[in-house]
């Protein structure tokens, strides 16, 4: 048989390639995908997310309905942006949208997808859900650490007590000290974060990790959409997330070497903290998928971020909201000297017998979402919503900021009014839709039941124990309630605000 030329063999491959590439043009020409903006060449639609990305991709949504599809770089982004979209892509269909993207800051901050907020959903994340609701935030274990919570919160009282003195304060400040002291003697076992010549960070660092790692969490980096750009970090955040790594590995290093001294020099050492628990794990051999110590460390890590920055951000958003509104500041006040009276504090017990407390509370998640557009999630097969087609590999966004101001939900949504709460069963628990500020689903973050106990006991105590008020000269007209986006949207000013004891000085005591 005659040997082909060289010729005709190009010629059948050209011919073979465009046929190829003609039948996925007709495909995809039958494919009703959701509607959007038309992307420009390379970035697609880059050009229209501005620096607060949450409130871009709100505008798209108003525009483009509840079910948008926009292209960023490589990759196609879907937006469900209605209560019946979070429904479908959280609930019904949740099992086709429970993966994570592979993104740059799961990569390198979080030791390459280890911990549970990035890892891929396989046999590993089910295993690391699991160790979360069966051993480390169940009732039993919450309620045997209230003691912690409580001494902590009191330290903070006795603190502001002694700032009373008519200067402003920075309020983040001491939510964040809060925050960082009961999170970390209940995950580390101790305050490892106190000023001493022995500390791995300081207080003041620590913090500042952890603004970081939530900026770095939720920025948009080019080049995790135009994957052929990665390696020139345009932004240059992958450079500052390979720094960040380092600071925080050196520091949990320390902490689970000081763990395994402390078990190994003990016989039938019994746990005492989280970080105790992930070590018995890790020496399970009937685990599933053996936990390593960079995992460990992963799991470490992500308990103390969502255990501080998130509770810090709320309650710095509700005393802001409550200082341009006097008048629900006084309802609540009103409420818990009814409930409580002026001669103790609020307990945890207390908080379902505060009701304006607890609507303060789901208000300030309403209009102040930690996480504005919830963490990416990604299509693992090619399925179709409310008659759209979404493809195998487009990344999923639920706008739950947009689900906050729709008009047909909410009376006045851009408004801060509390009583919106009083008289429903809506929770923050991920069973309705209209409310989801720890998300829904499988991927719902596993610890909101503790976040929500700091945020409720703090904001309570914080309005029962003292009258807040502006600096000299500020009016609520004043004050700035613009935001930094980032996996969390904290204040972008952080609130200065002046304390006044108001319950017995012996109340205040440490």
């Amino acid at each position: 048989m005659e040997t082909p030329t060289y010729t005709a063999y190009a010629a059948a491959c050209l011919a073979t390639l465009a046929l190829f590439f003609l039948s996925k043009y007709l495909r995809q020409r039958k494919l009703n995908l959701p509607p959007g903006p038309k992307p420009w060449p390379i970035i697609g639609n880059f050009n229209l997310i501005g620096p607060l990305a949450h409130r871009s991709v709100h505008e798209l949504s108003l525009k483009y309905g509840p079910i948008l599809q926009r292209r960023f770089g490589s990759y196609p982004v879907v937006v469900g942006s209605s209560v019946e979209m979070a429904k479908v892509f959280l609930k019904s269909m949740d099992i086709n949208f429970v993966d994570r993207p592979k993104m740059a800051a799961g990569k390198y901050t979080t030791y390459n997808y280890s911990n549970i907020t990035w890892s891929a959903y396989g046999p590993y994340w089910r295993q690391a859900r699991k160790m979360c609701l069966m051993e480390l935030f169940t009732a039993k274990r919450l309620e045997s650490l209230e003691y912690i919570r409580t001494e902590e919160l009191h330290s903070l009282l006795h603190d502001l007590y002694n700032l009373s003195t008519g200067k402003p304060i920075l309020l983040k400040d001491y939510l964040m000290t809060l925050s960082l002291n009961v999170i970390s003697r209940m995950v580390l076992g101790k305050r490892y974060l106190d000023e001493s010549k022995n500390s791995i960070v300081t207080p003041e660092e620590f913090k500042k990790m952890l603004d970081e790692l939530f900026l770095l969490n939720g920025v948009l980096n080019i080049g995790d959409y135009i994957p052929w750009i990665d390696f020139m970090d345009l932004q240059g955040y992958v450079k500052r997330m390979k720094v960040l790594s380092n600071k925080f590995d050196r520091f949990l290093e320390h902490v689970l070497d000081q763990h395994n001294a402390r078990r190994n020099a003990e016989e039938n050492y019994v746990a005492k903290d989280m970080v105790d628990v992930l070590l018995q794990f890790a020496d399970d051999p009937t685990l599933e998928v053996k936990l390593e110590r960079h995992g460990v460390k992963a799991f470490t890590q992500d308990l103390l971020a969502g255990g501080t920055e998130s509770s810090a951000v709320i309650v710095e958003w509700a005393i802001s909201e409550l200082l341009k509104k006097p008048e629900i500041f006084n309802k609540a006040t009103e409420e818990l000297d009814r409930v409580i009276g002026q001669n103790r504090w609020v307990q945890e017990k207390d908080i379902p017998h505060l009701p304006y407390i607890e609507a303060i509370v789901k208000e300030t998640m309403r209009l102040h979402p930690v996480a504005p557009m919830l963490t990416p999630r990604l299509c693992g097969e090619d399925c179709k919503v409310a008659g759209y087609d979404i493809l195998k590999g487009t990344r999923l966004l639920v706008s739950v900021w947009t689900i906050a101001r729709d008009p047909t939900l909410w009376d006045e949504p851009e408004a801060f009014k509390p009583e919106r709460f009083l008289g429903n069963s809506i929770d923050v628990k991920g069973h309705n839709f209209e409310l989801l500020p720890f998300g829904a689903g499988r991927r719902m973050c596993p610890g909101y039941n503790l976040g929500l106990k700091v945020i409720q006991a703090s904001l309570a105590n914080l309005l029962h124990g003292f009258k807040w008020s502006l600096p000299d000269n500020m009016t609520p007209e004043d004050l700035n309630m613009e935001e930094i986006f980032g996996l969390s949207i904290p204040k972008k000013i952080p609130l200065a605000a002046v304390v006044e004891p108001r319950l017995a000085p012996t109340l205040y005591s440490a």
